[in-house]
């Protein structure tokens, strides 16, 4: 079963919207139209909700100046902003985003329960909405943007295997929050990966609430000391949760020794690779997944549908989420350049202090 799309309504209100635009404002909305010709203009304005500050550094760094490029390459009008791991204040930005007239609404979930409330009364007042890098079960998205999420929890397993080998090891698996969809999936594709390998055995899988960093540490210390040490991989899901373990393993002597895997190419997880602390990380492309999620918005403001890759099953109900997936990168100490070549770090934070002559030894200036 698909999900229906509204986008006879949509283009109404888009149109009424095209009528009374409204300048730019300060938190981040730009305004006006592209004069170049390039891109394309959309009636109406767009709204994006990030998640919060925490769970990566990303969001900030990385998300939100490619998607304010997106937008203002296209001309339209756009709102940007942070709900700080507040599912609260979350839906607080949605009502004065739908208030102040957003004809389209991106949100990176907090949890599926609050961000299908946030859709459901979107949705009651003409605006359609975008699930942005999260799924929403149960949920009324028009749109999923991500990456394949299987596929980074495949890659994530598949680097652990190649820096373990097939010697006997013991693994941690350190998962994302339990309210994040992705989280699932990752660890799900993960699984697919090492369970096949005989001479691995898990003696620890815990996820963290809210991707809480600390929290992590204090996890993984109980996991570790649970397991007396004996610990030979970390399938950490995020750079985050692989720098905490990292934390812990330093404390054992053990960093460098134990394998540990990383996601989001943070310039922290990208220097743990370079150190060999960190066994490697996978780079999902803000730039790409920006340009996806504005690409996708523009088409629901002008009232068409947009180009998707195929469906997502919301395993809530079943029913299919028409979506636009990408496909991640495997980044070890080989091809951390890729990363500062495609504009995802810049060499200068990487390769600051002692990380420089890291850096040399990899080809990276």
């Amino acid at each position: 079963m698909k999900r229906k799309h509204n986008l006879v309504l949509v283009t109404l209100v888009g149109a009424a919207m095209a009528l009374t635009a409204c300048g730019s404002d300060d938190d981040g909305g730009s305004s006006g139209s592209d004069d170049s010709g390039s891109g394309s203009e959309a009636a109406g304005k767009i709204g994006v909700i990030l998640p919060d500050t925490e769970s990566s550094v990303r969001w900030e760094s990385a998300d939100r100046p490619a998607l304010t490029a997106a937008f203002e390459e296209a001309g339209v009008e756009f709102d940007i902003q942070n709900a700080e791991g507040d599912a609260e204040r979350m839906t607080q930005i949605a009502d004065t985003m739908i208030g102040d007239g957003v004809t389209v609404l991106a949100i990176v979930n907090l949890d599926s329960e609050s961000g299908a409330a946030i859709q459901e009364k979107a949705a009651s007042q003409g605006v359609a909405t975008i699930d942005y890098d999260r799924l929403t079960l149960g949920g009324s998205a028009e749109y999923y943007v991500s990456f394949d999420n299987t596929v980074v929890g495949e890659l994530q397993g598949q680097g652990l295997a190649d820096c373990l080998g097939d010697k006997p090891a013991n693994i941690i698996y350190l998962n994302g929050s339990p309210t994040d969809n992705n989280a699932t999936l990752f660890a799900e594709g993960a699984h697919s990966v090492l369970d096949e390998i005989d001479s691995y055995e898990i003696v620890g899988e815990q996820a963290v609430p809210d991707w809480d960093n600390e929290e992590a540490a204090t996890i993984f210390q109980q996991l570790y000391t649970a397991a007396d040490g004996k610990v030979d991989g970390v399938l950490a899901a995020n750079d985050g949760l692989g720098g905490a373990a990292i934390s812990i393993l330093e404390g054992a002597g053990q960093a460098g020794k134990v394998p540990v895997t990383g996601q989001d190419a943070t310039v922290e997880g990208l220097q743990n690779v370079l150190a060999g602390t960190q066994c490697m990380t996978v780079y999902k492309s803000a730039t790409q997944e920006a340009q996806a999620l504005a690409d996708a918005a523009i088409a629901l403001a002008n009232g068409e549908e947009a180009e998707t890759t195929g469906t997502t099953v919301d395993s809530s109900d079943d029913s299919e989420v028409p979506s636009i997936l990408l496909e991640p990168q495997s980044i070890t100490k080989d091809n951390v350049g890729d990363v500062i070549e495609d504009g995802g770090q810049k060499a200068e934070d990487v390769c600051a202090g002692d990380f420089a002559d890291l850096c040399a030894e990899a080809g990276i200036s």
